[in-house]
């Protein structure tokens, strides 16, 4: 089987200031297993439904394997057999600068949250920021969605500001101490 690496850049939002979506479609997700080095998703994404699992390769880059699945088998997998409640979003695609943005707005118990993800072909790829991107948050384990299915935005006990101020503070503080 071909190496799939999938490799991915996470950052809160300032702004839902993004412009025109290319795309805008409801994804579903729940998760079939969870472990610290791997999972494995089912996704309803519009009417298709894929089989996902991921695994971890490097602090950026996950081997990722998707398989598409009939559409009986997939629904009847997020309504029984997922460990952990399914994740609702609004996925939003927009390109900024020749790159695809995927900008997941967060519904249910991770309603608020609002994340960005860009996808490269190297780890140190450079691209540039759109001016209503945040903070990066792609270290933190906490906005992978396999960790929001079972540690949901709302439990943090923190508001979206809040958030995206301490994220933004850590950032700066960094910077300096360099």
């Amino acid at each position: 089987m071909p190496n799939m690496l999938e490799i991915e850049r996470k950052f809160l939002v300032f702004s839902t200031d993004w412009g025109t979506a290319r795309t805008i479609r409801p994804i579903e997700q729940g998760y079939l297993f969870i472990s610290k080095e791997r999972n494995m998703r089912i996704r309803r994404s519009a009417d298709s439904y894929s089989l996902t699992l991921k695994v971890a390769a490097t602090k950026l880059a996950r081997h990722e394997v998707e398989l598409p699945v009939e559409s009986a088998k997939g629904r009847a997998m997020l309504d029984s057999l997922c460990v952990t409640p399914v994740i609702r979003k609004l996925r939003h695609v927009v390109e900024w600068a020749g790159k695809d943005w995927e900008i997941d707005v967060f519904e249910d118990d991770n309603a608020g949250l609002i994340v960005a993800e860009i996808e490269l072909d190297d780890e140190d790829e450079t691209f540039d920021l759109p001016r209503w991107v945040g903070p990066e948050v792609t270290g933190d384990t906490r906005f992978f969605n396999a960790a929001l299915s079972t540690h949901p935005f709302k439990s943090w006990g923190v508001s979206y500001a809040e958030l995206v101020a301490d994220k933004s503070a850590q950032a700066i503080k960094q910077i300096l101490s360099t």
